[in-house]
């Protein structure tokens, strides 16, 4: 069992990703009403996060709902996965690989279908890790953060106690989430102050017995 972990989200923490504002550019190309996009994809998009539906069948949606062909359809999906996938947190992402040997390393992401191959190939994820399964990905496990269920096999998938994992997201309901199953939790706003918050828990380990900083 993982005595001390340190679970990390991905988009807003790992990958930094603004709106690029696609789906506005595909609208205006589209004559479309604002919103358009999202409202014809929505249930989509919650059915890609969840994993019951594969990559195939969202571009068969998005040519139907959107009047797409073919061309069309793969330039949207390009323009998608760019903001998607934004561009790497390099800083944090070299912190965490230094980790390895230290303490438990996992990630925990609500994600879209296609996501994990994509960011490995990108940003090799999947080396920050010791196994594939330490990264939980909500269209694989079919839950999303901030369903507790979702933070349990983040633990779970490192064989470690909730109290003895550091959690670390941007979202502050997914942050409030993990206190409540137990986790210690951090909401990262820059690289500075989560770096200082995992050498803290890294210092003062739930097994030790001390006192560990709140959050």
């Amino acid at each position: 069992m993982a005595e001390t972990c340190v679970i990390l989200d991905i988009g807003g923490v790992l990958e930094m990703t603004p709106d690029t504002g696609w789906e506005r550019r595909w609208e205006e190309r589209l004559a479309l009403p604002p919103g358009t996009v999202h409202e014809r994809m929505r249930d989509v998009w919650r059915a890609g996060s969840i994993g019951s539906i594969g990559e195939r069948e969202v571009h068969e949606q998005l040519a139907v709902r959107l009047g797409l062909d073919a061309s069309r359809t793969e330039a949207l999906v390009a323009d998608l996965w760019a903001e998607y996938l934004g561009t790497p947190n390099a800083e944090l992402i070299a912190y965490v690989r230094g980790l390895w040997g230290t303490c438990g390393i996992g990630i925990l992401s609500n994600s879209f279908v296609g996501a994990r191959e994509r960011e490995a190939a990108l940003y090799r994820f999947d080396e920050l890790v010791e196994h594939a399964g330490h990264i939980v990905y909500s269209h694989e496990l079919g839950i999303e953060k901030p369903d507790p269920r979702a933070f349990e096999a983040a633990c779970a998938a490192l064989g470690a106690r909730p109290e003895s994992c550091l959690f670390i997201d941007d979202v502050a309901v997914n942050v409030e989430a993990a206190r409540a199953v137990g986790m210690r939790a951090h909401l990262f706003e820059d690289n500075a102050r989560t770096i200082a918050r995992v050498e803290a828990h890294l210092a003062a380990p739930a097994r030790a017995g001390g006192a560990v900083p709140p959050g």
